[in-house]
């Protein structure tokens, strides 16, 4: 069996550094490849595409699907990081992770319960963040 060679280069470095500074977030190809473009790094999509599988397989990323037709979102694993749970906004778009006991029982209700395993990399629930039922109530209000 061929031992696989892995290259440590700048450019790999830089978007591993973008990935984990940016942690929080669900981060697009298009956004590491435009960060990197004011960084003054010339990179391709594909280089990006390419060490983005790599860093799935090591389990250092995480690849989600939030809506049908979306390009897919990658987000940093850290070492303490369990599973999370997303929440998309109808109205602004904003997608936010959450850790949740009460959802994580769920989860496990679904599995003892059901015989579901829940696959948090592709839950997403549908709703209203805070911010816009605040604009919401504000509009009432006048």
């Amino acid at each position: 069996m061929k031992k696989v060679v892995e290259y440590k280069t700048k450019q790999r470095e830089a978007i591993l550094q973008y990935l984990i500074q940016n942690k929080n977030k669900h981060i697009s190809v298009d956004c590491i490849v435009e960060h990197l473009k004011q960084q003054g790094e010339s990179v391709g999509k594909t280089t990006v595409y390419r060490y983005l599988d790599v860093l799935i397989n090591k389990n250092q990323v995480r690849k989600y699907f939030i809506e049908e037709g979306a390009s897919a979102c990658y987000q940093y694993i850290s070492e303490d990081e369990t599973e999370y749970y997303h929440l998309k906004c109808n109205k602004c778009g904003a997608l936010l992770h959450m850790d949740c006991e009460g959802l994580k029982n769920i989860q496990k209700h679904l599995l003892h319960e059901h015989n579901f395993e829940l696959d948090t990399s592709k839950t997403v629930l549908y709703g209203v963040c805070k911010e816009c039922l605040g604009r919401k109530e504000k509009c009432k209000e006048k």
